[in-house]
């Protein structure tokens, strides 16, 4: 099974991404050990700020020393520059906030798993027939859980991430999943900048374990049969 395959089947076993930015270089990997303690496999790490790329490479090399089994994609991708310094520097898959042709074409080029943000039945539609298999739903709190109920018959060939808003409750998990999607996006209601600043990583080990515990608690409760 090659890599793309294996993230599109990994992500919604998984059932969260986590994804995170922050300046210190130390931070950002000390983070990356929790939650690889916490259980998590795959990570993306966002392209918002000047040391993004500095950081990613910091990131990738401790992942192919110590973190066996992580793999690591790159957020907020917006150009194919960007697609294409971020895969030179080792990124497994490549997450885009909309739906940008051309970082689509630069990862289809190296085989990769590229994941359009998308929040229109329209968009979804450019992005299935630009050969996308799987949709970040964004932004998740402004589209909500009856969006996803309503498009996903339309749509059966396809995954879906929620990204943005969703928060670490049971409540709105479970209407995130009982809706039809595959996996849920976690940013800072994971990840929040609070914890980040007190360098409080038992914190983010803990609420990571949590809400996979969570995930896992709606896949097996009164039978509730989830896309996946």
């Amino acid at each position: 099974m090659n890599k793309k395959e294996t993230l599109l089947q990994l992500l919604p076993e998984q059932g969260m991404l986590p994804l995170y930015f922050y300046e210190d270089t130390a931070v950002t990997l000390e983070v990356l050990k929790a939650l690889y303690r916490a259980g998590i496999r795959i990570v993306e790490y966002t392209n918002r700020g000047e040391a993004s790329l500095q950081n990613f490479k910091a990131m990738r090399a401790l992942c192919d020393m110590e973190l066996k089994g992580m793999y690591l994609g790159a957020g907020t991708i917006k150009n194919a520059q960007q697609a294409k310094q971020f895969m030179e520097a080792g990124a497994d898959f490549i997450i885009s906030p909309g739906l940008v042709p051309q970082v689509a074409a630069v990862a289809d080029e190296q085989g990769l798993l590229w994941v359009p943000g998308c929040m229109t039945a329209t968009e979804i539609i450019a992005a299935e027939n630009a050969g996308a298999r799987f949709i970040k739903l964004f932004p998740g709190n402004l589209l909500k859980p009856d969006f996803m109920e309503a498009i996903k018959d339309l749509f059966p060939g396809l995954k879906f991430m929620p990204t943005g808003g969703v928060d670490t409750s049971y409540e709105n998990l479970s209407a995130w999943f009982k809706a039809g999607v595959a996996a849920v996006g976690m940013g800072s209601k994971l990840i929040s900048r609070e914890l980040l600043n007190a360098k409080d990583y038992a914190a983010i080990e803990a609420l990571t374990k949590e809400v996979m515990t969570t995930i896992s608690r709606l896949r097996n409760v009164g039978g509730l049969k989830l896309k996946g």
